[in-house]
Formats: C-alpha cells, structure tokens, sequence
C-alpha cells in the first residue's frame, strides 16, 4: 500500500496555486479534495498493482519545485516540435506550464469553437461554466493508484480548453504544444521543475474534431511533466485524438486520458512515444452509449535504460459497441516496457465487439517488456479477443533480404519499420505521419536479434 506523505514542496505549490488561481468555487474545491487525497496516497510504489513493473521511485525521492517562466522564440521551439500537423493549423503553446501568446495562433475558428488558456478560460471567460461543469468529471482520483491524476488535479496552473459545438467539423488539427526548458543543475541534489498541464475537450452533437498534444523538452536535466487530458464527447461526435511524447530523455512523463462518449460517438486515439526517462500513459475510456466506436493505438521506441508503461481501460457499459485497440513497441539495449490492457464488458452492454493486441520487438537481449492483456465480461453475448507477441527479428527474414543484396543494418532497419509501419499508416494527419516516418528512420536501434517466437 501507498504512505501517507506530502513532501514541502507540493504543499508549498499548492499554498501557491490556491491563492493565484482564478474559478469558480467548485474548481477551488477539487483542487483541495485533490490534494488531500495525494497527501493521503502518496505516490504509487510497486506494491500496487497497476504499478507492479513501474517504480516511480526516481519521481518519489527526487525533489521537484514549479518551472520558472521561461521566454522561447519561434527558432528555439522549432526544433522542440519536430511532429506538427503543418503550417496554418490552429496552435496553442504552452511553455514551462505557461500560456505563450507570442508563439500561439489559432486564426480564424468557425463559429463558436474554442481553442484557449484554460487559465485564461477560468479567469474571465463566458467558457468558465462549461469547464466548471466537466473539469474532474471523468478524471478518477480515488482509486489506489490515482496519485499522479489527484496531484495535477491539486497543482495545474494553466492547460488548454477545446470546446466545439454541436453540428461543427473543425477541418485543420489543432495543435496543443507543451515545452520543457528545464536548466541544466550543477548539483544532483538540486531541485527540479514540475509541470502539470490540463487539457478539456468538449465535442458537441455530431461535431468533429482532430486534436493533437505534443510534449518536447529542452536539454538533458530531469524534470517531471504530470498531464491529465479530459475528453467528453456527445452523440454522433467524431473526436481523433494525438498525443506524441518526446521529452527529454532524462525527464519523466506521467499522462492520464480519461475519455467518456455517448451514443454512435467515434473516438480514436493514438499514443506516440520517442522520449522520456520514465514514461506512463495511462487511457481510460467510458462508452456511455450504444453505437459508440473506440480505437486506441499506440506505437512506442525506447532503447537505452528507458521504461516506457502504457495501462489502457476501456469500459463498455451499453449494448451494441465496439472497440479495437493495437499497440506496438520496439525496445533496445536495456530498455523496459510494460502493457496492460483491460476491456471491461458490463452485463447490460450486450452485442459488445472487442479487439486487443500488444506486439513487442526486442532487438536486444537484455530488453524486456511486461504484457498483461485482461478482459473482464459480465455479459453473454460478446466477440472479445486479445492477445500479445513478443518477440526479436526473424533471422530468415534478415538472411533472404541479405540474399538479395542489403547489408545487415539496411536489411534489419527494413524489418524494424515493416514492423512500426502498420501503426504509422492508421496516423490520419499526413504531416505527422510523414514527420514521425522520418525520426523513426532516423533513430532505428542498432543492436541484433534472434527468431521470432510468440506467447499469450
């Protein structure tokens, strides 16, 4: 079980974000409820289930303070955003936690769309109801291994707003950027930055909407980014949701998606990770209604002594829906990956159609993943499956493209991008499928592999 433990300096930061903050009564609420819910947590430890293969114990021990403001010009972000959904698309960014107006352009929206500073939105917006109304409503913080979530819920300063009407398609994805610039620390000791962004997505009745979050960071000093990203989507709404993460490689990322839809909604969501030290992405998603499609795909790199955890939990509580979910890692050197998917089938959500597969490539011998794919059915009549491979290069494969003339290194590179490429071509933003193509190239791992063998 979890401690109870609250290290000075989140209750200095929340001293601070209680008397700074703007909003109404019910915000200010949560956020106390939040804090002393962390207070009674702790952060997770591996004791927990959900937490079994993940020590956080770098992010529990290490001392961490709010990021400082910090000023970044168009050429400095640049290269920190290397995965856009091109020129001209709506963009918010958020540096240090921060709303960054010089670097930000939305341009003309249709009518009635918000894209904006979820500060800016609880300080004096007409919008502040309607974040009021969903802010914490999916968000679970009172489960054992809610720590993280009930910590961001307590400390966000700033975050993005997305509210699209009823019967509006909003064609350009909108681009949510958060960037680290954490200084390099001339002690071991010294304490490193925080950040813990907000996202609200609201979509209305048969509205669509492509929204993308990008997380980079500057440097190699650690710091931690604690994100929490809420999506409501109403009837018949179409909601296709990004979120790549490419942090700084000694920084840690703790991401939590809580998704609820009703009635013939269409969701699909896919989580991209190149970066981070210690990495966990958590997805909750709630099919509220009949009719509703869910598609969760993940793609994840990691070499290194990288960990990289991807929980997903997808309820379905009504009859007649269907979820499908693919999820794909490559892992070299010493890197750890963990993946635990749960399909959970209420005993009213009849004629459910599930699918679930977690594929893993280890390219060397000391990489490791942790796959544990669960279903949970409470309802007789269901299509459910899943299952997992793990496995290394196929050295036949390696030897007949050898045969025909590739060198080592060009014949497994070939391999290892046939392998990520079924999940690249389901990203429907061609920029972003182009600009990630290129760094998967770029990156490719170097070390060997054995025969492909499967399990589960």
């Amino acid at each position: 079980m979890t401690q109870l433990v609250t290290p000075d300096a989140y209750a200095e930061a929340f001293a601070a974000v209680q008397q700074n903050s703007a909003g109404p009564t019910r915000i200010a609420n949560l956020r106390r409820h939040a804090f002393d819910r962390f207070s009674t947590l702790g952060m997770p430890t591996t004791r927990l289930e959900q937490w079994r293969f993940t020590n956080v114990s770098p992010i529990a021990n290490a001392t961490f303070t709010p990021a400082q403001p910090a000023v970044l010009t168009a050429a400095d972000a640049a290269p920190l955003v290397a995965t856009g959904a091109g020129d001209g698309a709506p963009t918010i960014v958020f540096v240090n936690g921060r709303y960054e107006a010089t670097l930000s352009s939305v341009g003309d929206l249709p009518n009635g769309v918000v894209v904006d500073s979820l500060a800016s939105v609880l300080a004096s917006s007409s919008d502040t109801d309607a974040v009021a109304r969903y802010l914490g409503t999916g968000a679970d913080i009172e489960s054992d291994g809610a720590a993280f979530t009930a910590l961001n819920t307590a400390l966000f300063t700033d975050g993005a707003f997305v509210r699209v009407p009823a019967n509006v398609v909003v064609d350009a994805p909108i681009q949510l950027l958060f960037v680290t610039t954490s200084p390099l620390r001339e002690e071991e000791a010294a304490p490193r930055c925080m950040t813990h962004p907000r996202v609200l997505i609201v979509a209305g009745k048969n509205s669509q909407v492509r929204v993308v979050e990008n997380y980079s960071g500057s440097n190699d000093a650690p710091y931690l980014t604690n994100t929490v990203t809420e999506v409501v989507g109403a009837a018949n709404a179409v909601v296709d949701h990004y979120k790549i993460v490419r942090e700084s490689l000694a920084a840690f990322h703790i991401g939590h998606m809580h998704l609820r839809v009703e009635r013939d909604a269409n969701f699909s969501s896919h989580v991209i990770t190149l970066g981070g030290n210690i990495v966990r992405n958590d997805v909750q998603a709630l099919l509220d209604g009949e009719g509703v499609t869910c598609t969760l795909n993940g793609l994840y790199i990691a070499d290194g002594k990288q960990l990289v955890d991807n929980h997903t939990t997808i309820h379905h509580v009504k009859p007649h829906c269907q979820s499908y979910e693919l999820y794909k890692g490559i892992l070299d050197e010493k890197a750890h990956a963990v993946f635990n998917g749960k399909i959970i089938v209420a005993i009213d959500a009849q004629k459910t159609n599930a699918k679930q597969t977690n594929k893993a490539l280890l390219l060397s011998e000391d990489a490791q993943i942790n796959t544990k794919p669960e279903l949970e059915i409470f309802a007789d009549d269901v299509k459910c499956t899943h299952g997992a491979t793990v496995g290394q290069l196929d050295a036949e494969a390696i030897f007949y493209l050898r045969a025909r003339g590739l060198g080592l290194e060009q014949a497994r590179s070939v391999l290892i991008h046939a392998f990520a490429s079924d999940l690249l071509n389901r990203i429907g933003i061609e920029s972003i499928r182009v600009q990630l193509d290129d760094l998967l190239l770029a990156q490719l791992p170097r070390s060997g592999g054995g025969a492909f063998y499967e399990h589960g």
